[in-house]
Order: C-alpha cells, then sequence, then structure tokens
C-alpha cells in the first residue's frame, strides 16, 4: 500500500478521537485500556497470519541467503523487546494523560498541545537515531506548530484547572514523540501486525495495572461508554495509530507527528459542527489550518 495514502487516511481517523471522547462518562483509563484491548484480537489475528507468512518467505530461499532472510524478516525478539515494552508504556502514558487533559481544557487546546510532539521527536530523533529533517521539512515543522498554536490560542482559559489540562497534554506530547521514535527505529524489521500488537498489549496491561491500583472499574459502564469505546478502537487505533506506525518504515518520525498536526484540524471542525459540543473555533483558526497543511505538505514531500 502507498505510505502516503496510509498515512493521510490514518490522520483523517484519528481526528475524531478528541470530540467523541466528550460523549463519555467513563473515567479516563478506562477509555484508554478498552480503546487498545478492543483492537487485540484484530491485530493478534493479523500478526499470526504476518508471522506464518514470512516464515514461508524465508523457507524457500536455499544456502546464505535463507540465513540473510530469516535475519531481515524474523530478528531476535530479545534484542527488541526491551524496546517495544518501553514503547508500549508510552503509548499508555500518552492515552491516559491526553484524555485525562480533556476533562480540564478544551478539545482544540488539548489536541494542539498533544500535537506539540513533532518537536519533541525532533529532538528525540536527533539524539538517538541520527535523523535530522532537512531545511525544507524543517520550515514545515515549523509552518505546522504555528498554525496549531494558532488553532488553540483564542481557545486558551486561565484557571487553575484548565493549565492541570495543559499540562496533561504537554505529557502527552512528550510521551507521543517517544513512542513514534522507537517505532521508527523497530519498524525497520519487524511487521507492523506483530508490532502493533506487542505495543498495544503492554500498553493495555499497563492501563489496567494503573487501574487496579487506583481501584477504578473497568468495567459496568452505560452503553454510550462501550460505544465510544468501540469508535475509538476501529477508528483512531486501528487505522490511526496502526496507520502511522506502518507509515513509520517508510518516513522518519519526525514527518510522521508533522502529519498528526492534521488532527487538531479535523478535531477543531468536528467539535464545531457536533451540536453537543460546538466548540467555535476562533477566526485565527481558520490561518492556523492553512499554515498546518502547508507544513504537512513540506515535511511529506521532504520527509522519507
Amino acid at each position: 500500500m502507498s505510505p502516503l495514502l496510509v498515512l493521510i487516511v490514518a490522520v483523517l481517523a484519528t481526528s475524531y478521537a478528541g470530540p467523541i471522547v466528550r460523549f463519555a462518562a467513563a473515567p479516563a483509563l478506562a477509555i484508554a485500556f478498552w480503546r487498545l484491548a478492543l483492537v487485540l484480537p484484530v491485530t493478534g489475528g493479523l500478526a499470526v497470519l504476518e508471522g506464518s507468512r514470512e516464515q514461508g518467505a524465508g523457507s524457500r530461499e536455499q544456502g546464505a541467503a535463507s540465513s540473510v532472510t530469516r535475519q531481515r524478516l524474523l530478528p531476535a525478539p530479545r534484542s527488541l523487546f526491551p524496546l517495544m515494552t518501553l514503547s508500549g508504556l508510552l503509548l499508555a502514558l500518552h492515552f491516559w494523560s491526553w484524555i485525562a487533559s480533556l476533562r480540564f481544557t478544551t478539545v482544540a487546546s488539548s489536541v494542539v498541545l498533544v500535537s506539540l510532539k513533532p518537536v519533541f521527536a525532533w529532538g528525540i530523533a536527533a539524539a538517538w537515531l541520527r535523523e535530522h529533517p532537512t531545511r525544507a521539512e524543517a520550515w514545515g515543522i515549523a509552518l505546522a506548530v504555528i498554525g496549531a498554536s494558532l488553532i488553540g490560542v483564542g481557545d486558551a482559559r486561565l484557571s487553575s484547572g484548565a493549565l492541570g489540562g495543559d499540562v496533561l497534554a504537554l505529557l502527552g506530547a512528550l510521551t507521543g514523540a517517544g513512542y513514534y521514535v522507537i517505532g521508527r527505529r523497530v519498524r525497520q524489521t519487524v511487521g507492523i501486525w506483530r508490532y502493533a500488537t506487542a505495543v498495544y498489549a503492554v500498553a493495555a496491561a499497563a492501563l489496567a495495572l494503573l487501574a487496579l491500583a487506583r481501584s477504578m472499574p473497568l468495567v459496568g459502564f452505560a452503553g454510550r461508554d462501550w460505544t465510544v469505546f468501540g469508535a475509538m478502537a476501529a477508528g483512531p487505533m486501528l487505522i490511526g495509530h496502526t496507520g502511522m506506525n506502518y507509515a513509520l518504515r517508510h518516513f522518519r518520525a519526525t514527518t510522521v507527528n508533522v502529519a498528526a498536526l492534521g488532527e487538531p484540524v479535523g478535531a477543531s471542525v468536528i467539535a464545531w459542527l457536533v451540536p453537543s459540543i460546538h466548540e467555535v473555533p476562533p477566526p485565527a483558526a481558520l490561518l492556523g489550518g492553512i499554515l498546518v497543511l502547508l507544513g504537512i505538505g513540506l515535511s511529506v514531500r521532504t520527509g522519507k
């Protein structure tokens, strides 16, 4: 599949995550847990098929070529398990902090602050992977971040509750950046479904343990909550996050994070159009949206 097409569809799929969370009465931990747990049967089944297909491909090779193929397609899990475990833990913290932030601040402010991931990803990828954006991509990152900031400028609040929500959203940005940079490293050798299953399972387990430690229930919710869980799992998780993890094999982590800045544009539009939310974006949001799209275009064009 075209990595660019997958990335575009993934960003679109994540756009309704922020607005739809507003319809759930369940706690943030439960929402984060079930959006992960509900996709595991799908990704797990596809991971089994992926492994069987790659084993078959390796067995058809002969001699030295066979060992090279097996090494490329079936890397030793022990060497990558610590990274995938860390990625899952970062993803769990990312989801919890972001969803929790929506309880204290608006959809636009939360999603925009979380979307500062490219800035953090730039620094982490440069220090660890020695990946540096080109000059054009750097301009794209700057434009997209400025545009995303403009979207949330008129939405700022000065209350202590909103400040706490902003801190949680920034924590979501930092942990999300780390999750994507690790994905960029591991996805060079690990198939998408096996990677997604391992990371999502670790994240779900971490959230379940946190809920247990805090005596927070994970069951017994109303039907509307389960509808939100299913919608979050099917779109933002299965299509959105998995699509971005797929793209990480073909695009730098900073590029994927910049593309994800399309999320606040879509989220703000949805939050405006849905009557029960009806958060009208400020006038600066139009200019901000244009800058975000220009920045994404510059980054994706040169970010392979």
